[in-house]
């Protein structure tokens, strides 16, 4: 019962926010570009900056992994709310065989995944091996995804500084380019080439959107600028 009644109070929350909000999103063509060609796709964002994809991508199909615990069956049902179909499991905790079988399977079919690396638990910004994992077996590219808002605010209670925008506050969404993972690419040098990769991409996006929206934070690596391609699709 309580589950269902806190879902339904965050859902219509974070629908009514949303509302408000001034998005802007760039790089969406060629993520639809991709979509329509039939291509499964991996959409990665850090833990702390999902609340406004759950509610953007409503009632689209799109998959997302849902932790086993006690705090999943929360997450679960407000995913479900805004239309998402979920797996429960882990790709690093039980049910982790289930989950990455049944993504991948979709990922092969066209399906779009909207992954965390470095969640469920963290550390922050550090990416975990499950999207590499995901995209070596469904042969799926990764879109790195930076997104900000600003006025908001940070959660310090949570590990993952949880970002809740103000009512009105202005929102940049950037996508970057498409990251092929060579299915080769195996050794424990290659998967951490490909984490501080995919980690470095992201971080990147993020920190342009956080100075599009007004906040001087980290400074953004000149070769990992949106739209920068230098040595993704090709390999190493």
């Amino acid at each position: 019962m309580k589950y269902r009644v806190v879902s339904f109070l965050v859902y219509w929350f974070v629908r009514l926010l949303i509302l408000t909000l001034r998005v802007r999103i760039v790089g969406g063509e060629r993520v639809q570009a991709l979509q329509e060609s039939g291509v499964g796709v991996i959409l990665v964002t850090w833990h702390g900056r999902t609340m406004l994809p759950i509610a953007h991508f409503r009632n689209r199909g799109y998959w997302a992994i849902i932790s086993t615990s006690r705090d999943g069956e929360y997450q679960n049902q407000i995913f479900g709310r805004f239309g998402w179909q979920t797996v429960r499991g882990s790709t690093s905790a039980r049910g982790a065989v289930q989950a990455a079988l049944t993504v991948t399977k979709q990922l092969k079919r066209g399906a779009t995944l909207a992954f965390t690396p470095d969640g469920p638990r963290g550390p922050s910004h550090v990416v975990q091996p499950g999207a590499i994992f995901l995209a070596q077996k469904s042969g799926s590219p990764i879109i790195p995804t930076g997104i900000s808002a600003y006025p908001r605010k940070l959660s310090r209670r949570s590990w993952d500084h949880y970002l809740i925008p103000h009512p009105f506050s202005r929102v940049v969404w950037l996508y970057g380019d498409p990251i092929y993972i060579p299915a080769d690419a195996k050794s424990e040098e290659d998967q951490r080439y490909w984490a501080a990769y995919i980690g470095a991409a992201i971080d990147a996006l993020e920190a342009q959107a956080e100075l599009e929206v007004g906040v001087v934070s980290r400074a953004v690596p000149p070769h990992l600028t949106p739209g920068s391609t230098e040595g993704v699709n090709s390999g190493r």
